[in-house]
């Protein structure tokens, strides 16, 4: 009885003393968190004064003639707005989609996640795109070798639900990463917006089986088809973004938390792979849209859902292309501004004129 009064004794104390040094460590840490939001507060303070006298600056400098003053302008503005200060300065709008999915919370990251999330989300759009290309393919080849030239509706409507769950998540990541500075361009964000509509309506599209099966399923096969060279196009520009990535930042003309839009020496043999592929797929998407118009105008597959996603391919292909030709044109007028500037690293290293991606054309293609 004696030794386990003494073991008892012994357990209660080391348990009081764990409990001060847990009212300890809580009352270092909130004073730490009293100090640093104080600290904060006080930068955030300066940032936002200084932004504001960035304004006013570029509207007197408006008609400055002098390089140099510009150039001092952007490189200010770009550490405010894309350096480590821009994760204390207040919440910017995130978007109704941003809001619908996490609420009114504050995206802005410090800069070891912001490079966590550009990093997973390069690899999971490496990860998306082997399936994008083997998925279909499979279906294709089981298509003609077990199932006579048949699809069955389920493994196709699973396809179909795997793209809205794809184009969801692309969709959130990119939105948190152009919070947090990276150069993708609206329009993606968008596309991918009307990639998911397209996904969620042909979740309600019925697939007709036999008889007649293969005219009534001409446009899943169409669709697939598409989806083959769409998965190999994002094959192509993954590689091709992350050696422009690599090179780029070696340079000292990106960000680390850029997504890649520019062709510069050393890939071009590349881009004149790329550009074709990109412009193929473009077309064929708007082929696709416009044979599945066709078919629902003849009376073949006379449901809504046909029309729709018609009408969403076909606007997709021509938003893709527009954007892919604009993007190469501002490209080629920013590559000849920077052959004309005196300091182009310290420019290039800190903002670019434009936040496009050509290599996210074959993401949202």
């Amino acid at each position: 009885m004696g030794e386990e009064r003494k073991a008892g004794e012994q357990a209660a104390e080391a348990a009081a003393r764990a409990a001060e040094q847990a009212r300890e460590l809580q009352d270092a840490a909130a004073a730490l968190l009293s100090r640093t939001w104080a600290e904060e507060e006080a930068l955030r303070r300066r940032a936002a004064a200084l932004r504001e006298d960035l304004a006013r600056l570029r509207k007197a400098a408006a008609n400055a003639q002098t390089e140099k003053v510009h150039e001092d302008l952007d490189r200010a503005s770009c550490l405010i707005s894309d350096g480590d200060i821009a994760t204390i300065l207040p919440n910017k709008a995130h978007g109704t989609f941003l809001k619908l999915l996490l609420g009114p919370v504050n995206l802005r990251a410090r800069k070891e996640v912001q490079l966590k999330v550009k990093e997973e989300y390069n690899s999971y759009r490496d990860r998306t795109a082997i399936v994008f290309l083997g998925f279909p393919m499979i279906l294709l080849f089981l298509r003609s070798w077990l199932w006579n030239g048949c699809f069955p509706a389920l493994p196709v409507q699973l396809y179909q639900a795997w793209l809205l769950l794809l184009y969801t998540t692309l969709a959130l990541r990119e939105n948190i990463l152009r919070v947090n500075g990276s150069d993708i361009r609206p329009w993606w964000v968008c596309h991918h917006y009307c990639a998911m509509l397209m996904a969620l309506v042909s979740l309600t599209w019925g697939i007709k089986g036999q008889p007649d099966c293969a005219r009534k399923q001409r446009g899943v096969e169409l669709f697939l088809c598409w989806a083959v060279m769409q998965g190999f196009a994002m094959m192509l520009q993954n590689r091709y973004q992350r050696q422009r990535l690599y090179t780029r930042i070696a340079l000292g003309k990106a960000k680390r938390m850029d997504v890649v839009w520019g062709e510069t020496a050393g890939v071009e043999g590349q881009l004149l792979l790329l550009c074709p592929i990109l412009f193929l797929l473009q077309v064929f998407e708007g082929y696709v849209g416009f044979l599945l118009l066709r078919t629902a105008h003849k009376g073949i597959i006379p449901e809504w859902q046909v029309v729709v996603c018609g009408i969403l391919l076909i606007a997709m292909a021509i938003g893709n292309f527009a954007n892919t030709v604009d993007t190469l044109m501002v490209k080629s007028r920013f590559k000849a501004k920077m052959k004309k500037s005196k300091s182009k690293r310290d420019l290039a290293a800190c903002t670019s004129p434009t936040r496009s991606s050509l290599t996210n054309s074959a993401a949202g293609a």
